[in-house]
Parts: structure tokens; sequence; C-alpha cells
């Protein structure tokens, strides 16, 4: 069956949550696939057992769909190539294995692990690099045969040229060359009969037609071993784009055993699905133009490898909060409405007040869904204040003044009975002509009093209409009563 065009992978083990380094890697190969209109495989890589993690492949799902990265073949929805599972896999690999052994290319080893720990402490006190010492490298075939007949237990490795160089073209990196002789003759195939990674995934690569290979760069001592197997086989080389690591400072990579974040956690502080992945892909990749703000339609169009760059990348959450904060602001008031209530609801409890005009206040001030509740933690109740918050120096306000505003604010207010925040306005910006001061000689104060606080989502008028008249009138008496002590 001949497969067309260009054809990229995602192929993570589920072993927990999605680490931010391991969706940008999906998010890479998604986009080389689809700037080509080329087909994007998910293929689940769960032979390590040992660090399965139950319900860990529904958040690979979840976390891709979530993130806009719909796969065009994969365990859920089948393709030409399957299974896409590779524990589904296990019968072809061993089969491919012996043909290496049979051109020469790989061998059975049948040392114990007694006797590979004993050349490890060797190797180790004479202060050479640990690596198998090829002691069953050249046994002949009649050796091979009596062992194999008396059940004794094998793995099979592959052997590496002992001289040369072997080179690869890295479409990030150049190229690189290695000498063959610094190559361990890894194992292929386990006692157990199971693949090991790195042999599983050069066979699964090449029968699914992988045409480019996108990961991370700490697989690049990796490919020299990659290319040998491939050349072995006589099957053609995929093109490399190892992509640089993601860093939480210029010397730790961020990792999930540190406590960074992973996507889940991101989402679960309030940032929204499209805004970490058009951070993510700014993070390592530059676009030719100034633009930073990027649909996923507008990256499929705008992606190019040759804007990976081969620096490690640090990350940014001044930068993560900018992007959220765009995201945030292009919303319809309905679509940020849906998404705030949650947020305002952890500290607005009061049903008489409207939500929508809550979110249509926080929407401008709002980065990060998680500052919500703070900002609004005053509506259901003012909290206990000190008089000194009426004091600024730039509104020109302090305690006196601010009685005097505050009284002056009152009676404007009572009479209202359209208590809206254009109302509101008209009436306070009418008293501010009337008695000829600035506007935050007059505003300020009534912020203070209506909220208790310094910092709010909005102004004192903007507050007195989510509040409505009798507790915003409450709040002011209060405000007056504090200030005439």
């Amino acid at each position: 069956m001949k497969l067309e065009g260009v054809r990229t992978r995602f192929a993570p083990s589920p072993t927990g949550y999605m680490h931010v380094g391991n969706l940008r890697t999906a998010l890479y190969a998604y986009l080389m696939a689809k700037s080509q209109n080329g087909t994007f495989i998910l293929r689940i890589e769960d032979t390590d057992q040992e660090r399965y993690v139950e319900g860990a492949v529904d958040i690979i799902y979840n976390t891709l769909k979530e993130a806009g990265l719909n796969w065009d073949e994969g365990p859920d929805i089948g393709g030409p190539v399957g299974p896409y599972v590779q524990s589904e896999r296990m019968s072809m690999f061993k089969k491919y294995a012996e043909q290496l052994v049979e051109s020469g290319h790989a061998y059975y080893c049948f040392c114990d692990k007694d006797r590979l720990e004993e050349v490890r402490v060797l190797q180790k006190a004479s202060g050479i690099a640990p690596r198998y010492d090829g002691h069953c490298r050249n046994l002949s075939k009649e050796e091979v045969a009596e062992k194999l007949a008396a059940g004794v237990p094998y793995v099979i490795r592959q052997k590496m040229p002992t001289e040369g160089t072997t080179s690869f073209y890295d479409e990030v990196y150049g190229l690189i060359t290695v000498d063959n002789d610094t190559l361990d003759d890894q194992i292929l195939i386990k006692a157990d009969g199971m693949p090991t990674y790195n042999f599983a995934n050069v066979v699964d690569d090449h029968t699914m037609g992988i045409t480019h290979v996108i990961r991370g760069s700490e697989y690049l001592s990796s490919t020299p071993k990659y290319n040998l197997l491939y050349e072995a086989f006589g099957w053609e080389i995929p093109t490399y784009i190892h992509c640089p690591p993601v860093m939480k400072n210029a010397t730790e990579k961020l990792s999930k055993r540190n406590g960074d974040a992973s996507y889940q956690d991101l989402v679960a502080k309030g940032y929204l699905p499209a805004a970490i992945v058009n951070y993510l892909a700014l993070l390592g990749w530059a676009p030719k133009g100034e633009q930073e703000i990027f649909t996923m339609e507008e990256l499929k169009k705008e992606f190019s490898v040759s804007g990976i760059s081969k620096s490690p990348s640090i990350f940014d959450n001044q930068k993560l909060d900018y992007i959220n904060a765009e995201y945030i602001r292009r919303l319809s008031l309905d679509q940020f409405h849906e998404i705030a209530l949650p947020w305002i609801r952890q500290t607005v409890k009061r049903e008489d007040v409207d939500t929508r005009l809550i979110a249509k206040v926080l929407q401008a001030r709002t980065e990060v869904l998680n500052q919500i509740p703070e900002q609004v933690d005053f509506i259901d109740q003012l909290p206990e204040y000190d008089t000194a918050l009426y004091v600024h120096k730039k509104m020109k306000t302090n305690e006196e003044t601010s009685l005097e505003a505050l009284k002056a604010v009152l009676p404007v207010l009572e009479a209202l009975d359209d208590f809206t925040e254009e109302s509101i306005h008209a009436a306070l910006f009418e008293l501010i002509a009337k008695l000829g001061v600035k506007n935050g000689y007059l505003l300020w104060p009534v912020r203070v009093a209506v909220s208790g606080k310094q910092f709010t989502p909005g102004g004192g008028i903007e507050i007195c209409s989510i509040l409505g008249k009798e507790e915003s009138l409450a709040r002011i008496r209060k405000g007056i009563e504090l200030l005439s002590k």
C-alpha cells in the first residue's frame, strides 16, 4: 500500500498528565502535516507497563481535542496502518529483529544479569562509560543454536559498526556525525520478547509511512542508532526535526516532577486552551512577521520548520498571561460570561446581581480566569476596611474631602429611579460639573465606599450598577459613618 504526502505522528506514552513540552511537540507535528496538506497520526506507545497510568489515554485524547489537534488516523478512529496502540502490534517486532539477525545486523545475547552487572562494575572502576562489552557478538551459529535449543534466556542486540562514522541531517540542528565506536549494541528485543522503545519506534514509524519525525532534542543522541536500523532494513530514512527543550529557567528543564505546570494545570488556573496553544507555538518557533496572536488556521498557513530555534526556550508566564488576556478580550460578552461564571460564583453567591454586568466589567481587566474570584469578593459583603484607603495623592483626595464627596453623592443617588450604569454616570458627572471638581475627587470615594478595596475590576459607577440601589446606598452611608468618626 502506497501512502501519499507528508505523514507526521505524535506518539505519547500514557504515563499521566500532558507535559507542555509534549503538547508543543504534538503541535509542531500537527502543524508540519497540516501546512503541507498532510496526515497527522496519533499512536499510543504503551509498552512500558510499569509506568502506565489508568485513564492517561483519555487525558491524551481530551488534551489534543481541547487544543484543536485533531488526528486523521489513530486508535479510536482507525486508519490504513493500524493498530495504532503499540501493545497491539507486538507480534510483528520479533520477526523484524530476527530479519536483522539473518542479515548480520543483530545478534542473540545470552548474558545474564549477574555477568552484565559484573561488567558494569569493572567499567565504572576503570572510568569507562558503561556499555555492553560484545561478549556474545561473535558466537558461532552452532553455539547460538545450541543455547536456543537448551532454552537459555536471551535478548536480541543491534550489532553496531565498530569503525567509521554515522551521519544524519536534522532540519533544525543541521548535519550531525558520530563515531561508530561510541555506539552501544542496544537491545532490540528484551528477554520477555517485547521490543525496546528504540526498536519499536523505528519499525512503527516505517510501517506507518511516517515521512517527518518531530520530537525533542533529547533524542538526537539516539538518532544514529535509528539510522543504522533504517539502513540495515533498506528503508527510506525520514526527515528529522528535533525541537529544543522547554526550560523552567536557564539551567532547569520544565518538568512535571519538579511541580511545573502541565496542560491540565494551566487550564485549571484559567488559561484558555487556544491561548495555551498559541503560546506554545511561539515557544521555540518564530513566525516571519511581527504577529503574535494566531488562530489555528493562521498557524497552519504560517508554520515553517525554518522558524524553529536551536536554543532552549524558557517558559515565560508573563508572556502566557499577555496572550491569554488577548484571547479573553477577543471573546464576545456572551462567550466570556459563560467561561467566567464558574469563577465569579466562587465568591459571588448572591442571586440578585446580574452576572453579565460583572462579566462586562471583568473582561477588559482579566488576564487569567483565576484572578476573578478575588476581584469580585466584595460583592456579596462589604469587607472591613481602613479609611486610609480614601487617601489618594493622584486623585487629590483625603478623608475630609471624601466625607464631603460622599455626603454630596448620597442624595443624588437616592433620587434616582433608574439605577443603571448610564443614569448613575449621568447623575454623578452632572454633580461633578456642579461642584466644579475633578472626576477623581468624587469618583474615588464612591469606589472605596462601595467596594472597601483599593483595586477593583471597575470604577464606582460600574460597581453601583452591579450592586443595585439599596446595597450601594447602604455602603455609601457606611462610608460616611466611618469617615465621620
